[in-house]
């Protein structure tokens, strides 16, 4: 039983820096120097440097060897009126006005700088508005037309490091800072062997139609039962962001035992809301059919201690109720990010559980550590890991790795 120390640091929180830092600095005062002649060059010279570094523009602070200075860009052009940032963590939906850019007098520069703890792992998006005429005075108007703004927001183009979203999402901008925890097993590896991964549909159930579901079968067959993980979203997981070559990585490094990954579609937005939000339905067929099924079809185990279960927001939440409500077939539950204050925690579950959560997910970060003591004055094995990030896919993925091999490993 064990929670991660510094869960609810006050340092984590994020802080707007006011003004521009060092390296913007100097490209204004620079293009000053140079006059109407020399300031394109220097501008120019300013933004082949950002694109080389890669943004956001991450600054050491002296008198602070923890946190960094995390500036993010915009290259601006004479129809401009606005620039805004979508971070996960960082941008408050209720407030878009905060989150918008400053310009740089005399520059075609963009930029709004955060004070962020040197751990701090996200996702984000940038929209420019260029409507005619300036913004609009009202407070009122000027959310409306940010809240619309938003809508068109897209990856940073400085910034090569993207993951994906589920359509019609788009891809988002990914940033780390250097103390953030590393992603050992993300990314395909050369020289391990590789596993199967097959998709097959399953006839209609208790969900009333038929489902996609994601197989993955690690390399070199199996000598005996294998241990299983069933992970919610499997379109996305396997059809998006392959997480079988982490699977691969964990496997050949010995981290996690060879296992079986039963991972079903999401199919899509509203489909994966719907059924979510009905627990009973959604335990039931991976209890009652997709188990069974896949037992029939590969050499699996059917010993619940070895049957593990994930899922990330409402996944996680379907996830903890499948331990709650089938302890006969799921013995391990890795939720990330669930809303757990929707938990029914009245019958405690004898299964292992770990919660990933967030520092930057505000009431949810609360309801994960009364949930955690919940669980833990009943004796449940239980794991709190706060990661300093928000509701993100891209903290969601290097704590899956870590979670499994926490549950799973050697």
């Amino acid at each position: 039983m064990s929670v991660t120390t510094g869960v609810y640091a006050a340092d984590a929180a994020p802080r707007r820096i006011a003004g521009p830092v060092p390296l913007v600095e100097r490209a204004a005062a620079r293009a000053a120097e140079a006059g109407e002649a020399g300031r394109a060059a220097v501008l120019e010279e300013f933004w082949t440097e950002a694109a080389r570094r890669g943004t956001p523009l991450v600054e050491a602070l002296d008198d602070d060897p923890d946190h960094c200075a995390v500036t993010f860009l915009w290259r601006g052009h004479r129809a401009t009126r606005q620039v805004l940032l979508l971070a996960e963590g960082l941008t408050d939906p209720d407030d878009l006005a905060a989150s918008l850019l400053s310009p740089l007098p005399g520059t075609d520069i963009w930029h709004l700088t955060h004070r962020l703890r040197a751990d701090h792992r996200g996702s984000y998006r940038m929209a420019a508005d260029i409507s005619p005429g300036p913004p609009p005075a009202s407070a009122e108007l000027l959310r409306r037309r940010l809240l619309s703004l938003s809508a068109h927001a897209a990856p940073d183009p400085l910034n090569l490091r993207r993951t994906p979203g589920r359509p019609p999402d788009r891809d988002t901008s990914v940033f780390a800072l250097p103390q953030a925890p590393a992603r050992s097993w993300t990314g395909r590896r050369g020289g391990v062997p590789r596993g199967r991964v097959e998709r097959h549909r399953l006839p209609a159930g208790v969900l009333g139609v038929e489902r996609d579901v994601w197989a993955y079968l690690p390399p070199g067959g199996a000598d005996s039962r294998l241990p299983v993980l069933v992970l919610h979203d499997g379109d996305l997981w396997f059809g998006r962001l392959a997480f079988q070559d982490t699977l691969d990585a964990l496997v050949a490094d010995g981290a996690v035992p060879p296992l079986a990954v039963l991972a079903p579609d999401a199919v899509d937005r509203a489909t994966r809301d719907r059924e979510l939000a009905a627990p009973e339905s959604q335990v039931r067929f991976l209890a009652d059919e997709l188990l069974p099924w896949a037992a029939g079809r590969w050499p699996l185990t059917t010993d619940p201690a070895h049957t593990l279960v994930a899922g990330q927001g409402l996944a996680g939440l379907a996830s903890l109720h499948a331990a709650f409500l089938r302890p006969d077939r799921f013995g391990t539950v890795l939720a990330q990010s669930a809303p757990v204050s929707r938990l029914d925690a009245g019958a405690v579950p004898s299964a292992a559980v770990r919660l990933d959560v967030g520092l930057r997910e505000k009431e949810i970060l609360d309801h994960h550590r009364d949930l955690y003591e919940t669980l833990r004055s009943h004796g449940c094995p239980v794991t709190l890991n706060a990661y300093n990030g928000g509701h993100d896919w891209a903290c969601w993925r290097a704590c899956l790795a870590e979670g499994l091999v926490g549950l799973l490993g050697h």
